[in-house]
């Protein structure tokens, strides 16, 4: 599985690269902390796997790196997906190492 870090992520977003971000975790993970990535809870992934965009490079996140680890495992078994990274350390990291403003859980 590919890898993303957040710093690299930084870097695509200072570009104004063309990617995708998609946040696969709750609802009310999302609303206490996100960085503006697409919401799409890990248990609707399989539903709106056209969301996933093959055309570019989409980064896949959640809190520390697991569920959407578990998301890109099950879109690359199932629908060939080549395009996607996980976000190395979640929104944890990003907390962490790049906006240590935003709050953690």
């Amino acid at each position: 599985m590919k890898e993303i870090t957040v710093q690299e992520l930084q870097k695509l977003r200072a570009e104004n690269s063309t990617f995708t971000l998609i946040d696969v975790r709750e609802p009310n993970e999302y609303e206490f902390v996100n960085i503006e990535g697409e919401l799409i809870p890990i248990g609707e992934v399989p539903q709106h796997h056209e969301k996933f965009d093959e055309d570019h490079k989409v980064v896949v996140m959640c809190r520390s790196g697991g569920r959407s680890a578990q998301a890109i495992a099950h879109l690359e078994a199932q629908y060939k997906y080549e395009n996607l990274y996980n976000l190395k350390g979640g929104i944890l990291a990003w907390a962490k190492e790049i906006d240590n403003s935003l709050p953690t859980y």
